[in-house]
């Protein structure tokens, strides 16, 4: 099993391509969330902001990649999406999703719109604090 020390008293074990974290005499099994973004560096940035979290991220650049990752990774939990992209939008990204997976979670991710037509919203540019709020308010932490 690959071990790998994190902040104190904290370890984390890669074991059967499921991420747990070892916090005193318990283990918590991290949520895998995909996030989808057009913009590198806002994909990268909320990539690690969710790492931080203790998320497993994976990530996309667009909507029909995040459909296809979402259909062959039946982990994935939470569906974190920009609302503005090329194409497929993240509204008909999240729809589409949870046609696909029941009971998947839906955060959308915008800097113009005020609101997230049903889906959790969070409001461009935000902070890790902003993130971790929503996630624990909507989909649990991770």
């Amino acid at each position: 099993m690959q071990r790998k020390k994190c902040r104190a008293g904290t370890s984390v074990c890669l074991a059967s391509c499921r991420l747990l974290v070892l916090t005193g005499s318990y283990a918590v099994v991290s949520r895998v969330v995909l996030v989808v973004d057009d913009e590198a560096m806002v994909l990268d940035v909320t990539a690690s902001m969710l790492e931080d979290l203790g998320c497993e991220v994976v990530t996309a650049r667009g909507g029909n990649d995040a459909l296809r990752k979402l259909s062959a990774d039946g982990r994935i939990e939470v569906l974190i999406t920009d609302i503005n992209m090329p194409g497929m939008d993240g509204y008909e990204l999240a729809e589409k999703a949870r046609q696909m997976r029941e009971g998947l979670k839906v955060i959308v991710l915008s800097g113009h719109a005020h609101n997230g037509r049903g889906f959790a919203l969070i409001r461009k540019p935000f902070l890790e604090s902003d993130l971790k709020r929503t996630m624990a308010q909507h989909t649990g932490l991770c």
